[in-house]
């Protein structure tokens, strides 16, 4: 985060378990979630809930170097989460499965998103509502398992940019495209739609998911390079992880 001014962070819901369900610290942890949370019949979805507020909050505090009960966390129309009262920092949250995953950035928007390494996804029905021209013409010629898994990257990239955009589902994802085996922003006819302010990468984590970012650099911080390299930083999860025992109220 100090050096890229950008960071992506994951753990899984499990992980946080214990905080969720034991701490005593955690109505102040959870702030304006609190009732949220206790209005939440489903035992289980309470408590996924409360580990994607915790790992975001935490993700935050140890960027920002504060207690995380310090920070307010709240929601856009849409639901994407925000830092109350600190506009210059923007943070993006997914999960799936037992993964969940926040990328945090002081440089401008970031998105991320995550799926399963091995959700099968059909060309054949999903190429007209998911790829461009340029992408059907690319996907086309690869086998079909390297088909597949070609479209859940994109996929994914697709996800992780509208989420920066603040747009979801709403942006068409043929509007918009990207390079087979690489991650620049296309126009559907194939050419390059940006230049260079948008940065994107696609890892795997845990084994069996993917996890792609998209990261904006709106020219608020002297660091020009938004490459998603902090994903799986060793040096920032150590400094979230450093929260967690004691977790501070």
């Amino acid at each position: 985060m100090d050096r890229l001014g950008n960071a992506v962070v994951h753990t899984t819901w499990g992980e946080w378990l214990t905080g969720a369900v034991a701490d005593p610290a955690l109505r102040p942890l959870l702030g304006r979630d609190w009732q949220r949370y206790r209005r939440t019949p489903d035992p289980v979805i309470r408590y996924r809930f409360v580990a994607s507020r915790l790992a975001t909050k935490f993700t935050a505090a140890a960027a920002l170097g504060v207690r995380p009960a310090e920070l307010d966390l709240a929601y856009k129309i849409g639901g994407r989460p925000y830092l109350r009262g600190l506009d210059q920092i923007d943070v993006s949250l997914t999960h799936t499965d037992d993964l969940i995953a926040v990328g945090i950035s002081r440089n401008g928007r970031i998105g991320v998103d995550a799926e399963p390494a091995d959700r099968h996804m059909s060309f054949d029905l999903l190429q007209s509502h998911v790829c461009t021209p340029a992408e059907r013409a690319a996907l086309e010629t690869l086998p079909e398992a390297e088909q597949t898994a070609e479209l859940l990257r994109l996929w994914t990239l697709k996800e992780a940019y509208t989420k920066a955009l603040g747009q979801g589902l709403r942006l068409g994802f043929t509007e918009f495209g990207f390079g087979v085996d690489t991650g620049g922003l296309l126009a559907p006819d194939g050419t390059p739609a940006a230049r260079g302010e948008w940065a994107f990468a696609t890892r795997r984590v845990l084994g069996r998911y993917l996890i792609s970012v998209a990261c904006h650099d709106a020219g608020l911080d002297t660091s020009r390079d938004t490459a998603a390299r902090t994903m799986l930083d060793e040096g920032f999860m150590g400094a979230v992880a450093g929260l967690l025992d004691p977790v501070e109220g």
